[in-house]
């Protein structure tokens, strides 16, 4: 069956979405802000290398790659990730957190010049009302100290991204004058941070359309950015209409990594523009770079996290495994991706699969058997089944071998 038969068996109760009015750029915050967890471990540097060749060979357009100034470390480990970037012609943009202060810029203009690419710099500074209050900061205080920083990071030809912490919880004049100073100074992207994972859809549109239309209004080509936390477990949401509203690149983490309960993650933001036809992308590696991930920053990947979990294709349900082996039996497997998923395992380089538990039925057990090529007979299956029903998990291949051995 192919992709197109499915049409008629599947009606689709999701409007179309709009047809975005600029192309998606996903960019992964997972060696940046995914780092600042207070949970994970730091990977190594040739652990972040890897990483940095999944993020290129998944297509994702940029990557945030950490705050050089932090420290001697930082600023090893970036110099490193920068050099990999130029030393193999890698697609992927780096950029470097900053605050704006040129003793933050300056560790940036030496990677530049020492990897021989261009880093972006991302020049964050607040705008909330609540942390210039925290901060006794004037709005004229902050714009000062953001000029003088872009102007130094221009002056050593650094472009830069011009970042507001806190945006969904700041004013629309006080936004308005710090994007606006940042576009008189031709950076190269503005950047909308929904900081503490404030923002509901609603709201990630509304701020999206203020800031787009202010570079509208400019005539300027000047990108627009989405960073987006999931303190109310809406990143992925907010994220999409920040998307649709005209940020055209957008920000995520691993598995969601990141300060306090995480960013948007990443992964998901892949799965869902993929399956909305806005990132048409070979994504079957994404299940191994979530296992790295979880790996290198000793991170747990739950069972039941979406698509990558490794529950998320795999049933004991008799009535859900039933309508699955029908499929297979049928020869169908682009049938029996959809038939009991909302998202097709084998899109993801995975597959359905079938175990035996307390919830079987009899057609779990011979699915089990003949997808391992051992020979069924009823007293097998009955010994299998009766063994299932008097268990309170499911059966584990050794308990499913010890019961075959059994038999023989």
């Amino acid at each position: 069956m192919s992709s197109s038969a499915l049409d008629p068996l599947i009606h689709d109760w999701n409007p179309r979405p709009p047809t975005p009015r600029y192309p998606l750029k996903l960019n992964d915050e997972t060696l940046r802000d995914g780092l600042q967890s207070p949970s994970v471990f730091n990977p190594s540097i040739p652990e972040k290398l890897e990483l940095l060749h999944y993020m290129e060979d998944l297509g994702l357009y940029s990557a945030a790659i950490g705050l050089p100034a932090a420290g001697p470390h930082a600023f090893e480990d970036v110099l490193a990730i920068c050099q990999e970037l130029a030393r193999h012609k890698m697609k992927l943009y780096p950029y470097c957190a900053a605050r704006t202060h040129p003793n933050d810029i300056k560790p940036i203009i030496e990677i530049q010049q020492r990897s021989g690419i261009k880093v972006q710099a991302a020049l964050f500074i607040f705008s909330s009302p609540i942390r210039q209050f925290a901060e006794d900061w004037t709005v004229d205080r902050m714009l000062k100290v953001s000029e003088e920083a872009i102007e130094f990071a221009h002056k050593n030809e650094v472009p830069v991204m011009y970042v507001t912490e806190d945006t969904t919880r700041s004013r629309p004049e006080t936004l308005e004058r710090l994007y606006g100073m940042a576009i008189d100074h031709d950076v190269e992207r503005l950047c909308i941070s929904d900081t503490v994972g404030h923002a509901t859809p609603p709201g990630a549109e509304a701020v999206v359309r203020f800031v787009r239309g202010l570079v509208e209004k400019s005539g300027k080509n000047i990108g627009v950015d989405w960073h987006g936390h999931r303190d109310r477990d809406l990143g992925v949401a907010n994220t999409i209409a920040a998307h649709l509203a005209g940020a055209d690149r957008v920000h995520g983490s691993m598995l969601g990594i990141g300060e306090r309960v995480g960013n948007t993650p990443v992964d998901m933001l892949m799965v869902n523009f993929k399956l909305m036809g806005l990132f048409d992308r070979d994504l079957t590696r994404l299940p191994e770079y979530a296992r790295r991930v979880a790996q290198y920053c000793r991170v747990p990947l739950p069972d039941n996290y979406p698509v990558l979990g490794k529950d998320a294709f795999r049933t004991q349900t008799g009535v859900h495994a039933d309508a699955i082996v029908k499929a297979y039996r049928r020869g169908d497997a682009l049938l029996a991706n959809r038939i009991y998923s909302g998202v097709p395992a084998d899109e993801f380089g995975l597959e359905q699969i079938i175990e035996v538990g307390p919830m079987s039925g009899k057609s779990n057990v011979r699915f089990w058997l003949e997808h391992r090529g051992i020979t069924v007979s009823d007293a097998l299956v009955d010994r299998i089944f009766e063994a299932a029903k008097q268990s309170d998990h499911i059966l584990s291949d050794d308990e499913m071998h010890a019961i075959i051995r059994s038999m023989s």
